[in-house]
């Protein structure tokens, strides 16, 4: 297939390049572990995330609520024929004071912040004492019930973010979002998915941390795909009626159909993405149908193709190209928007069985790159220097820089276009008078930069030694190519392709020679 494509700088091409605003990540505890933090330090060398948003905050792995019983003067366990009924006994007779640890909490944002990426905040899930009910979700066990006392509940968020600021500054703590909740229109994460009590939550939420300082920023409903006119709607109609503080509006974007459950794995069917992105413009249009909500954030908190943690899809090519045309146009309709997820550091389901599980990480296990890795890292790679954009369509986006030079990405989701190769044709205008020119390519494709065909074809082994790491790894880079443009006047013309799935990034910079006395690069060296 052929695609020819002319720049004109007289266009205005919108391009919103949020890509490195937030990123995903599994339970708080997991950053805890070694491997977590070795994941998110090479996430953060290469692309450089600014927020980090996971479940888990308030879950009993971090050890946040405690509370503690006055035993003096009652009843010892050899009174009772069982603990449980002791500890009733002590529960119903003895005095309690509530307490807060945040030791966890400190070592887990202390080692956010080394690395230069700030929390955005998710309250949940129930602590398991203060829960009223005994629903919980994932192999990890969050309680997703209400509180039985919201009074306890908004004491502990207050005394968190107390916390938060009298360790890290108020300025600092400030600019981190707080989102309350996560997909309570799904019952798995809500109980019963009762919108009411999701109502209750956040206006007794909101009202307690505003009372800690009015300036944080803090914004709902956090809810998956095809809620919208129920649950966004009803919750801005329920904002606005009752005049509850509302700083942001967040939604969850996954793209795939319901998945056929095969042995430990799931597979779906990609959705259009053209269906895909209307439905956030259509949500958009929700949030705008409010004058005072009009001009508020609209952050996709998560957002992948599949939104289960065992899709193969995930650590594959395709996976890569449909993100890149994802990134290319979400920011048309969200202000902020969250990989989820960095790492495959993620128990959601269990403890993974192999290295590549379809798990929903940038990185595999081992820091090995999945090609969606390089996704994000070529866009980030377009946001350098205050870059404009000069074209952008289905299948590409260009911006130019201050220096005259061009950056972009093209991309080839073969389910949509049909084809195996794309030959796109450049003609980019050139301000600058060099006639010489470098055009520099960084190529994602299937055959070479595919991690997953190499594990797979060296018998997908389950345990990884150091040895079989270092070579996916290697196996796991872009090919780079470069080639000169000579004389290339007032027009730059070139050509370059992607293949099946292929995921492109491109520099066309100027590329005068400097060299040495004496220097032949095209010395013939034969006799």
């Amino acid at each position: 297939m052929n695609y020819s494509v002319k720049v004109d700088l007289k266009n205005k091409i919108k391009f919103n390049n949020n890509v490195d605003y937030c990123v995903g990540t599994g339970r708080m505890g997991l950053a805890l572990t070694k491997e977590y933090f070795d994941q998110l330090k090479v996430v953060q060398q290469q692309i450089g995330f600014k927020h980090i948003r996971g479940h888990g905050l308030f879950c009993d792995d971090m050890g946040i609520y405690q509370e503690y019983y006055d035993k003096t003067g009652l009843k010892t366990p050899k009174d009772f024929s069982s603990y449980e009924e002791y500890n009733k006994y002590i529960e119903e007779n003895a005095p309690k004071t509530v307490e807060y640890n945040f030791t966890y909490l400190d070592r887990v944002v202390d080692s956010y912040l080394e690395l230069n990426i700030r929390p955005f905040l998710e309250l949940g899930f129930m602590p398991y004492k203060m829960a009223s009910g005994t629903n919980t979700v994932f192999y990890w066990k969050g309680n997703t019930t209400p509180p039985k006392d919201y009074d306890s509940w908004c004491k502990m968020v207050q005394a968190t973010l107390t916390h938060l600021m009298q360790r890290y500054g108020k300025d600092e703590v400030l600019t981190w979002p707080i989102e309350v909740w996560n997909e309570p229109n799904l019952s798995g994460f809500w109980k019963d998915a009762n919108i009411d009590e999701y109502y209750k939550l956040y206006e007794l939420t909101v009202a307690a941390i505003k009372k800690v300082n009015s300036a944080f920023k803090v914004g709902g409903p956090a809810i998956c795909g095809g809620a919208d006119e129920k649950w966004m709607k009803g919750f801005l109609t329920y904002c606005h009626n009752n005049k509850i503080p509302l700083d942001f509006i967040s939604r969850h974007h996954y793209t795939t159909e319901l998945p056929e459950d095969i042995g430990h794995y799931g597979y779906p069917k990609m959705m259009d993405l053209d269906y895909t992105l209307q439905t956030l413009k259509d949500c958009r249009k929700i949030i705008d149908s409010f004058t005072e909500f009009k001009d508020l954030p609209f952050y996709i908190t998560e957002f992948n193709t599949s939104y289960i943690p065992n899709c193969p899809v995930h650590d594959t090519n395709l996976n890569a190209a449909y993100i890149a045309r994802t990134l290319a146009e979400i920011g048309d309709y969200a202000t902020g928007y969250s990989y989820w997820t960095f790492g495959d550091v993620f128990e959601e389901r269990g403890i993974p069985f192999t290295p590549f599980y379809g798990g929903f990480g940038l990185l595999a296990e081992g820091s090995i790159p999945k090609p969606t890795f390089w996704t994000f890292k070529f866009f980030k790679d377009l946001k350098e220097n205050e870059d404009c954009c000069v074209y952008r369509d289905k299948n590409i986006v260009i911006v130019k820089t201050k220096d005259g030079s061009y950056k972009g990405i093209a991309w080839n989701i073969t389910i949509e276009t049909k084809e195996d190769l794309i030959q796109f044709a450049l003609s980019l205008p050139s301000e600058n008078k060099d006639s010489r020119w470098c055009v520099l390519t960084k190529t994602v494709d299937e055959e070479c930069c595919n991690p997953l065909k190499i594990w797979h074809d060296l018998g997908e082994n389950a345990h990884l030694n150091s040895s079989q790491k270092e070579l996916l790894k290697a196996s796991a880079q872009p090919l780079i190519q470069s080639k000169v443009l000579e004389n290339a006047g007032n027009s730059l013309e070139f050509e370059l392709s992607a293949n099946k799935n292929g995921v492109v990034y491109f520099e066309i910079t100027p590329a005068p020679l400097t060299t040495d006395n004496g220097y032949d690069y095209n010395f013939n060296y034969g006799k």
